[in-house]
């Protein structure tokens, strides 16, 4: 068994309020020692979490950015525009009435992202540098939203709502590239946590997953998974809940040692 562990970071190995994984250490320590590779997966950009992801030393393990939009090594990133760009031409193609309801953070000041994401100015200018996706508000009604999806769709662009925006990209989602990344890591057996809507996909693909209790978010749906035990639900939030599913599930997936 090669185990692979794939997470999302905010409210899972991210506390929601200080952003410290601390708690998580211990488990972070025994995926280290036994050379178990720890995968980001964010909606998040490549240069967001590249700070993140070299103090956690990930090294050149890759990571999942932008909401499943792509798998990149955050310190080895490059800024390759030309998914984004096509999106943005996209955009700009549509007629007036479909377009003008949908402002996206290319159409934003960084002072205009700031306010929108809640986030200060330096953390929202990494988050505007984009190369796979488009986040955005929506202010149209629903048969124009409907219209404008169509439009986008045939233009081999989707849409996924997340608690605030609606992001545009190529389709692209964490449980998409989950695969990918096993296959050139060479591992069979794979931990997938997470805590909101934008997780379930990954956590219900993942040989085990694990939904991180979050109580300062919507509480996800009863899995498929969970009435078959491949799915399972922390206690403790955040990165305490985290550790403790990963120290779990590394003694129940632990080689079983023969008697001598």
């Amino acid at each position: 068994m090669r185990l692979i562990v794939f997470t999302d970071l905010d409210g899972t190995l991210l506390d929601h309020d200080s952003y410290s994984f601390a708690p998580a250490q211990p488990a972070l320590d025994a995926l280290r020692a036994r050379g178990i590779p720890l995968i980001l997966a964010t909606s998040k950009t490549a240069a967001e979490i590249a700070p993140l992801h070299a103090q956690l030393g990930l090294g050149d393990w890759p990571a999942i950015v932008e909401n499943g939009a792509q798998a990149v090594v955050p310190r080895a990133a490059d800024s390759d525009t030309t998914e984004y760009d096509r999106i943005r031409a996209a955009l700009d193609a549509l007629p007036h009435e479909l377009r003008a309801p949908f402002t996206g953070f290319g159409d934003m000041s960084l002072r205009e992202v700031a306010l929108a994401t809640g986030l200060p100015e330096p953390a929202a200018e990494l988050a505007r540098q984009r190369r796979f996706s488009e986040p955005g508000t929506w202010t149209g009604d629903e048969s124009t939203r409907a219209a404008f999806l169509n439009a986008l769709a045939a233009r081999g662009i989707s849409a996924r709502r997340g608690g605030r925006f609606l992001t545009l990209s190529a389709g692209g989602t964490k449980a998409g590239c989950m695969a990918g990344i096993m296959r050139d890591l060479d591992r069979d057996t794979s931990i997938a946590l997470g805590d909101a809507p934008n997780d379930v996909e990954m956590i219900e693909t993942a040989d085990h997953g694990v939904i991180v209790r979050n109580d300062a978010g919507t509480s996800l749906p009863q899995l498929a998974g969970e009435s078959r035990g491949r799915v399972r639900r922390t206690t403790a939030p955040g990165p305490a809940g985290w550790n403790r599913a990963v120290l779990d599930l590394l003694d129940e997936t632990a080689p079983t040692r023969s008697a001598d």
